[in-house]
């Protein structure tokens, strides 16, 4: 059964994350407003009707378009024009093009990362792969990647190396993923080399590409850059976490699935790694529950991993990297825009409870 959407209105994100401060929200529920429209319309222009069905697939559902969120807050730490309260009040379309960039490459890795992972709901619908098929999702994740380095070559140099950097990272992340560790390699430490570039890359990005399109220092810009590893790590890590503990109605993907297709998510790492008698029964059951379609050995397998401590130890380690992005948004100028960062830290910890 396909989980229905979320009915949690847009915006509501950044709303929670402004702590009331309304001129704040109103710039950043505009930014999402504008970029959305932006991506609608680029995927609406492509030339072939049914590539324009696919590319646009994912720009109407529901999400809480995180990345292009972070590209507009990293714009607030630009210049301001003088005696506005909007940052980027002379030219908007500096930030909104930011978020429509970062959005760009995020939707294109998840068509990527269904076909991978053999998904059927994305963000509360079918997924592309599971609506017109793998090659077609795969050619239709392309086609968003040339679109977003069409757009960042059209806004100059830094943006371009942001955006060829981050897919190249992508990319690896994938293929290491896919590959898996080596016999020689440590495999928590393979884990989080894959979030590093699956899922770090895409969020420290968003906050560079704001920040460095409305003209924020260099320093801060790296800041920025090193509270998103971070932060991104600490996103999948609550991913991870969520897949085994959420209905899919809340998470608007397939509960169990990463379990379920034996993909070694952080709490599934721990767990193996454990020398009690639930590790071995828990090395069976994966097996069992990759061995058919309805995954007959995941509940068994959820259950052990909740009494064996893996998924408080997995949390344990999101707060550690929670701490360092709080660390790193601690050396950033105080304000409106630092605050959110911490609140962000906040969302996350929550996340699964």
């Amino acid at each position: 059964m396909v989980a229905s959407a979320r009915t949690e209105p847009r915006g509501s994100m950044a709303m929670e994350l402004t702590f009331g401060d309304p001129a704040l929200t109103a710039r950043l529920e505009r930014g999402m407003d504008a970029s959305e429209e932006w991506l609608r319309a680029l995927a609406a222009g492509a030339q072939d009707p049914r590539v324009a069905e696919v590319a646009g697939h994912l720009f109407g559902p529901g999400g809480k378009r995180l990345r292009p969120l972070l590209a507009l807050v990293g714009a607030e730490f630009g210049d301001r024009a003088p005696s506005s309260t909007d940052p980027y009040a002379t030219d908007p379309s500096r930030a909104v093009e930011a978020a429509a960039l970062a959005e760009l490459v995020h939707v294109a890795s998840l068509y990527h990362d269904d076909v991978m992972d053999q998904a059927h709901t994305r963000r509360g619908v079918p997924s592309v792969n599971a609506r017109w098929g793998n090659t077609t999702a795969v050619l239709a994740g392309n086609w968003l990647l040339s679109k977003a380095a069409q757009l960042a070559a059209e806004l100059g140099p830094e943006t371009i190396r942001l955006q060829s950097k981050v897919t190249n990272r992508l990319i690896m992340g994938q293929i290491r993923e896919l590959v898996g560790p080596s016999d020689e390699d440590d495999p928590l430490s393979h884990y989080f080399t894959v979030v590093a570039g699956k899922s770090a890359a895409l969020i420290s990005m968003a906050l560079q590409l704001g920040a460095v399109r409305t003209g924020a220092p260099e320093h801060v810009v790296q800041t920025l850059a090193e509270y998103g590893e971070h932060l991104g790590i600490a996103f999948q890590i609550s991913d991870d976490i969520l897949d085994i503990t959420s209905t899919s109605e809340v998470s608007g993907k397939e509960q169990g699935k990463d379990l379920a297709i034996g993909v070694a998510s952080l709490p599934v790492l721990l767990a193996l790694a454990d020398e009690r008698p639930e590790a071995g029964e828990l090395r069976t059951l994966l097996t069992a529950a990759t061995a058919g379609p309805e995954g007959a050995g995941l509940p068994r397998a959820v259950a052990l991993l909740h009494r064996c401590g893996a998924l408080a130890e997995a949390r344990t380690v999101m707060h550690a990297r929670l701490l360092r992005a709080r660390t790193a948004a601690n050396g950033l100028p105080d304000g409106p825009a630092t605050r959110v960062l911490h609140a962000l830290c906040d969302f996350v910890a929550r996340r699964d409870h």
